[in-house]
């Protein structure tokens, strides 16, 4: 999780910093921290849609310039054709429903996270997914 903290540090939303790492066999695969696309201007530089909006925490998702760290995170395995099934997620927030179904699609076994907020519906896909996820008090 350590390292978690130091890939969100890159972050550059103004609202969230969150950092994403996935592990597989002791090896870190591939990293992701919430920002704008490559080659776009980030919300430090432009203001953040979401807080102009008042869109509050979990809501209204495509509302945002920015990829969610885990999104992120598998975005650039696929550029770089590393493969990520039964891999292990370490991420300082919970995933939302919108990463879940990324996470249940890419194979991934398991969730570490630290925070998060309710997501009902992204609790209920885990769980019919059976896919493991666990929070860590660190």
């Amino acid at each position: 999780m350590a390292i978690t903290d130091l890939v969100a540090r890159r972050s550059t939303c103004l609202r969230r910093q969150v950092g994403a790492i996935l592990v597989k066999d002791k090896r870190i695969l591939a990293s992701g921290y919430n920002g704008a696309p490559s080659g776009l201007r980030h919300c430090e530089e432009v203001g953040c849609l979401r807080e102009d909006s008042s869109v509050p925490s979990g809501q209204r998702h495509e509302l945002c310039r920015g990829l969610h760290a885990e999104q992120n995170l598998i975005l650039q395995a696929a550029y770089h054709g590393i493969s990520i099934n039964g891999s292990i997620l370490y991420c300082t927030n919970k995933p939302c429903v919108i990463c879940t179904k990324m996470i249940i699609n890419a194979g991934i076994k398991k969730v570490y996270y630290r925070e998060g907020y309710d997501d009902p519906l992204s609790d209920q896909m885990l769980e019919e997914a059976k896919l493991e996820i666990e929070r860590l008090s660190i």
